[in-house]
């Protein structure tokens, strides 16, 4: 069998990407970078990544901005591809357009036919909502997104033939909000508030979610 073979196969079993946005600076949490911030014994970005590979995303990238070279000595990050995005500063629409950019091109070797979008920050949210996310992906026209109570959010799968659409809307901090409302109908809703919670770790009266 050859490479190429190799690969498709691969693809094949594992159409759907976990990718990992840890790029913020933690502005309000006094500039310490969100990637680095301590739960349950480890860094946020080694918490978020294990919860999507339990949630069978055998490949995952992972989008770094703030200190990367610290998040790179710091965090065990073996078997990711670590996508650096200059301009982290611009907000989370800029890592997601670097994490879509590193699935849709050759860096990584492979393909995917979904991305199953998470956010750092969100330590509430683990590998069952993921899971559960993961699991509505039919083919690239799949947009799937979590629901809390019936209102959409993380983590959300886009399907690669949106990637391009949401590349050219993701600014500022609204990442695929845009998108994904202009294409509401499309989107199918899963209900995840029976076993997450979707909480943000944005102020220091958010770090009383962390556990030691």
């Amino acid at each position: 069998m050859t490479d190429n073979e190799d690969r498709a196969n691969d693809e094949a079993a594992d159409p759907v990407v976990g990718l990992l946005l840890a790029a913020g600076g933690g502005r309000r949490l006094g500039g310490r970078p969100k990637a680095l911030l301590e739960h349950r014994g480890q860094p946020l970005v080694e918490h978020a990544v294990a919860a999507l590979r339990a949630a069978g995303c055998a490949r995952v990238h992972v989008v770094l901005g703030a200190r990367a070279d610290d998040v790179r000595a710091r965090a065990a990050l073996d078997g990711c591809v670590l996508v650096d995005n200059p301009e982290w500063e611009q907000g989370m629409g800029s890592s997601l357009r670097a994490g879509l950019a590193s699935l849709a091109g050759t860096r990584s070797g492979t393909r995917a036919g979904a991305a199953l979008v998470s956010l750092v920050d969100q330590p509430g949210i683990g590998a069952p909502a993921m899971a559960r996310v993961r699991s509505g992906y039919r083919d690239e026209r799949s947009l799937v997104s979590a629901a809390y109570a019936g209102v959409r959010g993380h983590p959300v799968l886009l399907g690669a033939a949106h990637w391009a659409g949401v590349a050219a809307t993701a600014t500022g901090d609204r990442g695929a909000r845009a998108y994904l409302r202009e294409h509401e109908a499309e989107i199918a809703l899963v209900e995840c508030g029976d076993v997450a919670r979707p909480y943000d770790i944005d102020t220091e009266a958010d770090l009383i979610h962390l556990e030691p």
